[in-house]
Order: structure tokens, then C-alpha cells, then sequence
């Protein structure tokens, strides 16, 4: 399994429920990257996308505590409140059945904070789009360079609305 997130220069997430910046080129290299593959998001993150709706092109999982999702009970069933390419799974358990081995999963963790501390461990690989900024956050994904992991690739930097970043590649470390 992988994950793919963008940071600031703090490794925050978030702020609120949304992203720290907007970034035509992340969100370009995010759907590159994640077309025709299982995501795997909290039900925060899914209702933070356009219509509250899981991504066309890619089959979402919806990793959720609370059965009870915007205001209806949910049953375990393909094409949930989050649309037909959505299925709404209750706990790591659950995750598990529908994907086999996570850790040989062609899914991506895709968000937010509570998902990606639940799944990292299964995780070899992660797409980080790194800010070279900082911005007021309340969720941080975790520093991978403090946990071992080695950046194996780094883009040239871009930037975009004012914020300078870096597409990054990191592995982890081989035991």
C-alpha cells in the first residue's frame, strides 16, 4: 500500500477540514497517480471533495468509526451516500477482507490524519508533496524522516499561488 498526501514544511495536513493550499499541479499529480486505483479515505476527507462524492475513475473506501454517516445508517453496501464507487467500511478489520494483504494492496491512503496513523504501518511507500511553507494546521501526517524513512526521489520545485513545493518519493526503511 501507499500513501499520498501534501504537507507544509511542519508535515501539516489540514486546517478545518480542508487542505492548507490549494494546488492545481498537487491535485494534477494526485489524480495521475491514483486513477484506476483504490483509495482508501475517512469520511471526512470524502465529504470535503466536490459534491461529497468519492473520485470518478477510482473505487473509494470509506474508512469510518461511525456506521452512521450524514444523518442515515449505512449498511455495508456498494453504492453508499458517497456514490457507486464508494463502500463504506467500519473498521481496519473490515479494510482487510475487502483488500486482502494490506501491505501488498495496489490502494493508496489518501486522508486524513486518522486514516493515514491507522494505515501507515502497512504502508513501504508514500507520495509526499512537500511545501517549502508553513501554514496554521490542526492535522499533521507523521514525520517520515524522523520515523527512518529515506526520500529515494525529490522533483525539481514548482510553484504555484505563491507556495514553492516538491513532489517527493519515501521508502521504508527495509527491516
Amino acid at each position: 500500500m501507499k500513501a499520498i498526501v501534501i504537507v507544509d514544511k511542519n508535515w501539516g495536513i489540514g486546517r478545518e477540514g480542508k487542505l492548507l493550499a490549494h494546488l492545481p499541479g498537487d491535485l494534477k499529480y494526485f489524480k495521475e497517480k491514483t486513477m484506476g486505483h483504490t483509495l482508501i479515505m475517512g469520511r471526512t476527507t470524502v465529504e470535503g471533495l466536490p459534491k461529497k462524492q468519492a473520485l470518478p475513475g477510482r473505487k473509494t473506501l470509506v474508512l469510518t468509526r461511525s456506521m452512521a454517516v450524514g444523518g442515515a445508517e449505512q449498511s455495508d453496501q456498494d453504492g453508499c451516500i458517497y456514490g457507486e464507487n464508494a463502500r463504506i467500511c467500519g473498521s481496519l478489520e473490515e479494510l482487510q477482507r475487502l483488500l486482502g494483504d494490506l501491505r501488498k494492496s495496489d490502494a493508496f491512503c489518501a486522508g486524513g490524519a486518522s486514516v493515514y496513523e491507522q494505515l501507515l504501518p502497512y504502508c513501504d511507500e508514500a507520495l509526499v508533496t512537500v511545501m517549502e511553507q508553513e501554514f496554521p494546521a490542526d492535522r499533521y501526517f507523521p514525520n517520515l524522516p524522523q520515523m527512518g524513512w529515506e526520500a529515494v526521489r525529490v522533483s525539481e520545485p514548482q510553484e504555484e499561488n505563491g507556495v514553492v513545493y516538491r513532489f517527493c518519493v519515501y521508502r521504508r526503511p527495509k527491516k
